[in-house]
């Protein structure tokens, strides 16, 4: 309850890059324009024997928190178990590669009180070419089926108010429409331009099939839902 922002950072076998999350992560926690704020890593049942060091990482750093799946269940649901458990009143998002900056949140955080959601805009990609085609050709076809505006969906630096964090519909893919979900709950979203690195270690764990695949079917999946979400304004009540 005393943390005013907290970071989540979603991973799943990334040893590799555990303790320069701890290097730069606890650098960032020193100097945040959100003061105090803390660590959240989700770690998303990872087999790569990572999970002891993340144990030691959080015993020695006083802000670094930690859960830990039982089995695999991917990015959305460890970005939903970050979203319920969080008590401070915005929370942010970075993936454990390392590939946007932490210290790109203030950035966004100048804007947290005003929008819902900052989210983060890539700028001169690090990527491989196959990377970078996939990914604008999967946020083309997202910005033709929800209408959103966003320039670079897959962003993996946001800030959310906690409390429209709570309230977003959850489902398997949600990680790719979370600008989308947050208006379809009448919440608005501003986007900032942020620096991008090669990924230093490990691997990543998307390719060019679940790339494209996932975000062509979960698009139908948000049309479904944006015509049957249910929202309400209570104008009288006696309840006390």
């Amino acid at each position: 309850m005393k943390y005013a922002f907290t970071i989540i950072v979603p991973l799943y076998n990334e040893r590799e890059n555990l303790e320069r999350l701890e290097q730069v992560l606890s650098g960032y926690l020193r100097k945040s324009a959100m003061q105090p704020a803390c660590v959240l890593f989700v770690d998303d049942g990872s087999t790569d024997g990572g999970s002891a060091l993340l144990e030691e990482i959080c015993a020695r750093q006083p802000d670094f928190f930690f859960l830990r799946f039982a089995r695999n269940c991917g990015l959305s649901a460890a970005l939903k178990a970050g979203f319920d458990v969080c008590t401070s009143p915005y929370v942010g998002y970075i993936d454990a590669d390392l590939q946007t900056d932490p210290d790109d949140f203030d950035l966004l955080l100048a804007h947290a009180a005003e929008f819902e959601l900052v989210t983060g805009i890539r700028t001169q990609r690090n990527d491989g070419f196959v990377k970078r085609v996939s990914s604008k050709i999967a946020n083309g076809w997202r910005r033709m089926m929800t209408h959103d505006g966003v320039a670079d969906t897959g962003c993996p630096l946001k800030v959310l108010q906690t409390a429209t964090a709570k309230k977003l519909p959850m489902f398997t893919g949600m990680h790719r429409f979370i600008p989308a979900l947050v208006q379809m709950a009448g919440g608005t979203v501003k986007q900032v331009p942020v620096r991008h690195y090669p990924r230093m270690a490990g691997k990543a764990k998307y390719h060019l099939f679940n790339r494209l695949w996932g975000p062509f079917n979960d698009c139908f999946a948000y049309r479904w839902m944006k015509k049957r979400f249910i929202d309400y304004t209570i104008d009288a009540t006696n309840l006390d």
